[in-house]
């Protein structure tokens, strides 16, 4: 039968019509809810005795009942915003929660500043507040050596409040106990193995009883003369055989499908390096700009290994290391670093001669110098093409979008997975920027529709940055 679109009658029945669907499809989503609680569904499916489906029932309506209280407990931890993760990605190489950078400190900030949401104008543009004339804008902004701060129209006033939360929640790290003091914070004792011990052994007691119980219902049978049905062994039932498989195809499936894309793809690599060099110490408590010894980062397309004359600018003034007490140098496995060892190392490949403060020279004067052996840990495939100087420079991307927190690590991993799927949903996700930024001056467009109001942000992906040739040719 079919029904004019432009009759009355016709759009009521069909709108009766599925309004009796939409009621339908409810009411066996009621009942399959309801069969699944109640334990029916299950049994329906698993040959189990009559006397132990009340026990069956019971244990999988609790087990059911405590997942959905463990789900809604969680929803508001699962939906909230990670502010340590916001503040890494976007405030770590400009702020620090307890200490004055770039940056002021952020750790209570809120209540120095105005309300009526200042500080999400300030984060969103600090520019067009600045231009307004707004008179506390102004004062951060000349205190600061007018150092213009990156605008973040993409952060939301929910996500702005998670950083300023972690901020405010943020405790600095605490200096090692020394190992003698019996209070020293060692670890809790675990109990994992207990809870295994019996859990074991409450399935052992299961099977037991339900083979005792298969034993007594038998010999009842027996005495009573009722014939007993053939019991027929798990490995031999055609559930059992029919489940088995399916979930060995599919894990099966998954393991291979798995392996080959991560097959090349070295997330979480962390290789033993000829020197201990750590990032924490240099980069985090130092406050060692990134740029100073990987300077190609910002000019090249490589970000390039400083060579030993570039630490040596420093280690030769600097020759122990006294933060041993405050900042235990320790290897990913726990292993102790005497950090006053590795400088000397140090002065061993560049050919430095602590004692007489020169370099160690031969016959024609050349430095007696060896080469770091830094293995290398980022790597690409040969078929890509990867460019420091537009992400660093025209990008403005900062180093812990793809690096982590790079000022955190004694040794040095790779944090992100470099993979494409990665790279294009960055591509897609971070915007562009446009503000002060000659490279994107031909952009008449964008730059008019973004002045305007008709758009917020453009993102690379808008500029081209989908096209297979953009990373490979």
């Amino acid at each position: 039968m079919f029904y004019s679109k432009n009759t009355p009658e016709s759009r009521a029945s069909i709108e009766k019509h599925f309004l009796e669907n939409v009621y339908k499809i409810c009411r066996l989503c009621c009942s399959f809810a309801s069969l699944l609680y109640k334990g029916k569904l299950i049994l329906k499916f698993i040959p189990v005795p009559e006397s132990l489906k009340p026990m069956l029932r019971l244990c999988f309506r609790s087990a059911l009942s405590l997942f959905i209280l463990l789900l809604l407990s969680n929803v508001s931890a699962i939906a909230a915003p990670d502010g340590k993760a916001l503040f890494m990605s976007n405030c770590a190489s400009c702020h620090n929660p307890v200490k004055e950078s770039t940056g002021p400190a952020l750790k209570g900030i809120r209540g120095s500043l105005p309300g009526d949401g200042w500080v999400y104008k300030w984060v969103h543009n600090s520019a067009s507040l600045i231009a307004s004339g707004d008179a506390e804008a102004n004062r951060v902004y000349n205190k600061y050596a007018k150092t213009a701060m990156t605008a973040f129209p993409s952060l939301t006033e929910e996500e702005i409040d998670a950083i300023l939360q972690y901020a405010d929640d943020y405790k600095a790290p605490v200096a090692a106990t020394p190992a003698g003091n019996a209070n020293s914070g060692a670890p809790a004792e675990s109990n994992t193995w207990l809870y295994t011990v019996i859990t074991l052994s409450l399935l052992v007691l299961v099977v037991i009883l339900w083979r005792a119980n298969q034993g007594l219902k038998r010999a009842a049978n027996d005495k009573e003369n009722i014939p007993n049905e053939k019991e027929i062994p798990l490995y031999r039932s055609k559930l059992v055989i029919a489940v088995t498989a399916i979930l060995i195809f599919i894990f099966s499936g998954y393991w291979l499908v798995n392996g080959a894309i991560n097959e090349g793809r070295q997330q979480n690599y962390q290789p033993l390096q000829p020197i201990f060099y750590s990032h924490k110490v240099h980069v985090g408590i130092n406050q060692l700009n990134c740029l100073y010894c990987h300077a190609g980062a910002e000019k090249s397309r490589q970000a390039m290994i400083p060579s030993s004359n570039v630490c040596m600018n420093c280690h030769k003034q600097i020759n122990e290391y006294t933060g041993a007490e405050e900042h235990p140098l320790k290897t990913a496995e726990g292993k102790e670093i005497d950090g006053t060892q590795q400088i000397q190392l140090l002065y061993k490949y560049a050919g430095w001669d602590p004692v007489k403060k020169a370099y160690n020279r031969d016959e024609k004067g050349n430095i007696l110098a060896t080469p770091i052996q830094w293995v290398k840990i980022h790597n690409l495939p040969d078929h890509v093409y990867f460019n420091h100087s537009q992400h660093v420079k025209v990008g403005q991307v900062q180093c812990q979008q793809c690096h982590g927190s790079i000022e955190e690590m004694d040794e040095v991993y790779q944090f992100a997975p470099l993979s494409m799927g990665w790279c294009i949903n960055c591509h897609r996700q971070t915007e562009v920027q446009f503000t002060n930024n000659n490279y994107y001056s031909i952009f008449e467009k964008y730059h008019e529709e973004l002045e305007s109001g008709k758009r917020t942000k453009v993102t690379e992906a808008e500029l081209g940055g989908l096209e297979c040739q953009k990373c490979h040719y």
